[in-house]
């Protein structure tokens, strides 16, 4: 009886301390992902409509006049595409990109990151490990959090626009 209880209990605990997983932002982000490639059944339609919306507006900071989630896609479309690029990215790993030798995104940042080390400050063996593996999850929660609200964002937004016709030329 007493290792029922405490089997449910832990269960309990399980679910509660899986709920803020890496593994669970990744599958929400992705789940997001794969809701707005299902969703979007003409990404072309997305050419030259601007990210921004009424609502969008709305949720600009004071300071600087940039949307909750500034970006540098000039459109729906390449904001699109950039998600799309993003998740294959996470599901596939850091694959070479076809013959035209363009790097991912993540390839990109790994190169980035390489370069600093060996140009900066050099990264010892020994360096506080527990505290950049903290420090990259942390970025890592944020940035999955917020590309998710970008990929529900994008996907509600061209809902909301095809089903009012104003995306169709």
């Amino acid at each position: 009886m007493i290792s029922s209880s405490f089997a449910k209990m832990q269960l309990s605990h399980d679910n509660h301390c899986n709920k803020h997983s890496l593994l669970n932002v990744m599958n929400r982000f992705i789940a997001a992902a794969n809701n707005m490639d299902e969703t979007i059944m003409v990404p072309s339609l997305l050419r030259d409509v601007p990210l921004e919306d009424q609502d969008c507006k709305a949720s600009v900071s004071h300071n600087n006049n940039q949307p909750s989630f500034p970006s540098k896609q000039r459109d729906m479309y390449e904001h699109y595409l950039l998600l799309k690029s993003i998740k294959n990215d996470m599901e596939w790993g850091l694959l070479k990109r076809d013959l035209g030798g363009g790097a991912s995104f993540l390839e990109m940042a790994v190169k980035q990151e390489e370069s600093s080390q060996v140009n900066g400050e050099p990264a010892e063996e020994g360096s506080d490990l527990e505290g950049q593996f903290h420090y990259h999850l942390r970025g890592l929660f944020m940035v999955l959090s917020k590309l998710t609200v970008q990929a529900d964002h994008l996907t509600n937004r061209y809902k909301r626009e095809i089903g009012g016709g104003s995306l169709l030329r």
